[in-house]
């Protein structure tokens, strides 16, 4: 079965369909006004984004139906991309080129195999769209871990004010244990007191019936003496009980204290936690907007390919990467652009494997302007500013971390190599990091 026999099973991917529409919006407008298909002649008045915004459904259909219109975008795209282009046409897949423009290629020009090229660059997308939400997902377990150790910390700390506080009441507590204690003993002497006088009563009853008149007058003296002792007796019982309710209130008062600082406790444990980087504070020019310092690894070569995986596996390693001097050694035939492109995809994911901190630098002195870079979740970009080469602001990196942190510089610059050792770091050859994204 020739090419144009062959069709996609299911539908263009969505990053693929949105690639094709915005081209073909953009030719549309070169086609002489009697070329332009019927069903897109109502659009083709619009500007590019307005005709691909509210005409994609139309201009899809007809890419899909009308050979000629397809094949004038798929000359369009040629111009663009001749190398492309002609691997496709000849069943070959460019390794190092972006699945959407294959896919897109590969459905416009119809070549040999088309749709099989189609799905291979759909299977591309999900992988990639797969290790992004991976990669998400780390970031957000590191992130609550960090927020996990900021709130045991904080909890620590209320912790250690509530034993205070408890210490506290328990030495009142064993102050009013004290007085209560006392108010006892004061209660035993009244009441052995009273049996005193009690007995003195017996005594004059005795010598009351012996004495007559006398004893009488005697007894209610001693009468008199016992209601003052039972008076002085209740009195000091009732003292007794009321400096005990009195002692028991303030223990309660002080227990109720406890729980609600207990409760207060546990509703107010959610503290934010934020870490910057010392790599942050180094200026430099953004994309998007305009050693242990010795490194404590056993002796291996510079040019050993087991370095890179040993010092990655350092604990909180900082690997700084002189980014053109990697690009140019491993795949100078490309664009800057392309391989800034290819090595920050290879960085995203050497980061979702290890999670080690990794800063990219590369030079700027050259911009007139923004840099459309998409850096991958969790790799630093950074652009030397005018006047400035990548080589300073990669040293300016390695002075910026604190002393004891392991730091490893990826360039193959002598100068480079041997300025951050002295700081330092352990320079890499860009050789290995290059191995090391390729075995990835």
């Amino acid at each position: 079965m020739s090419s144009a026999d062959e069709g996609l099973s299911r539908p263009l991917p969505e990053q693929v369909r949105v690639h094709v529409v915005d081209l073909a919006a953009q030719v549309l407008g070169t086609i002489p006004g009697p070329a332009v298909p019927a069903p897109l002649r109502g659009i083709a008045k619009f500007e590019p984004r307005k005709r691909a915004r509210l005409g994609g459904a139309a201009i899809a259909a007809q890419l899909e139906t009308d050979k000629e219109f397809r094949e004038v975008v798929a000359e369009t795209l040629a111009a663009g991309w001749p190398e492309l282009v002609s691997s496709l046409a000849e069943g070959t897949v460019p390794p190092a080129a972006d699945p959407v423009l294959v896919a897109a290629a590969a459905y416009l020009t119809r070549p040999p195999g088309w749709p099989d090229m189609v799905e291979s660059a759909r299977a591309d997308l999900a992988r990639s769209a797969a290790a992004a939400e991976g990669s998400a997902h780390e970031q957000t377990i590191a992130r609550l871990r960090e927020q996990l150790a900021g709130q045991k910390a904080a909890a620590k700390e209320e912790i250690d004010r509530v034993r205070e506080q408890l210490r506290s009441a328990r030495a009142e507590i064993a102050d009013l244990r004290r007085k209560l204690h006392d108010a006892r003993e004061r209660a035993k002497a009244a009441d052995a007191r009273a049996a005193d006088h009690e007995q003195a009563a017996e005594e004059a009853s005795a010598a009351l019936a012996s004495a007559g008149s006398a004893a009488e007058t005697e007894l209610r003296r001693t009468r008199e003496r016992l209601t003052e002792a039972e008076r002085q007796l209740e009195a000091g019982r009732r003292s007794a009980r009321e400096g005990r309710s009195a002692e028991d209130t303030r223990v309660r008062v002080l227990l109720d204290a406890l729980q609600d600082a207990a409760a207060g406790l546990r509703r107010e444990l959610a503290l934010p936690s934020t870490i910057s980087r010392p790599a942050d504070t180094v200026s430099a020019v953004s994309p998007d907007r305009p050693g242990v310092r010795a490194v404590p690894a056993r002796a291996l070569a510079d040019d050993d390919p087991a370095l890179l995986d040993q010092l990655l596996a350092l604990p909180q390693v900082h690997l700084i990467i002189d980014g053109y001097n990697v690009t140019k050694t491993g795949y100078g035939t490309l664009t800057l652009a392309d391989q800034r492109g290819r090595l920050l995809t290879g960085l995203g994911g050497l980061v979702a494997q290890t999670r080690v901190e990794v800063t990219c630098v590369f030079d700027g002195a050259e911009l007139n302007g923004p840099v459309p870079v998409t850096a991958p979740r969790g790799v630093r970009v950074m652009f030397s500013a005018p006047g400035q080469i990548a080589d300073d602001l990669i040293r300016q990196l390695v002075r910026a971390e604190p002393a004891g942190r392991a730091i490893a510089v990826v360039s193959s610059d002598r100068e480079v190599a041997e300025s951050v050792r002295r700081m330092g770091a352990r320079p890499v050859q860009s050789s290995l990091l290059l191995r090391r994204l390729g075995r990835a």
